[in-house]
């Protein structure tokens, strides 16, 4: 499991998914089809996450299943700013899709 934050043009979003990776085709198609083409992405450690959001995270992650592998955590980015600091994040990846 990871867990990405994005920013993206309607605002930072906190998401949880089973892919192995940002750069998955399935991924970035499905973030495509939820309207995100392009975006900036920082990897979460999930441990830092399921830490700082708690029973919510719990509650997403159990959600999380083979047809179902995006999930959002959390789509407040005051609250996302407020609970991570920069250099608690990965590298920014950045993705623009067509």
């Amino acid at each position: 499991m990871k867990s990405l934050l994005l920013l993206t043009a309607s605002g930072p979003l906190l998401i949880l998914t089973s892919h192995e990776s940002l750069h998955d085709p399935k991924l970035l198609e499905e973030l495509k089809h939820k309207g995100i083409g392009k975006f900036v992405a920082f990897d979460v450690p999930v441990s830092l996450a399921r830490q700082r959001y708690g029973g919510h995270f719990q509650a997403v992650e159990s959600g999380l299943h083979e047809t179902d592998d995006l999930r959002v955590l959390d789509f407040n980015g005051q609250r996302v700013f407020q609970l991570f600091r920069f250099d608690e994040l990965g590298t920014p990846i950045l993705q623009e899709q067509p």
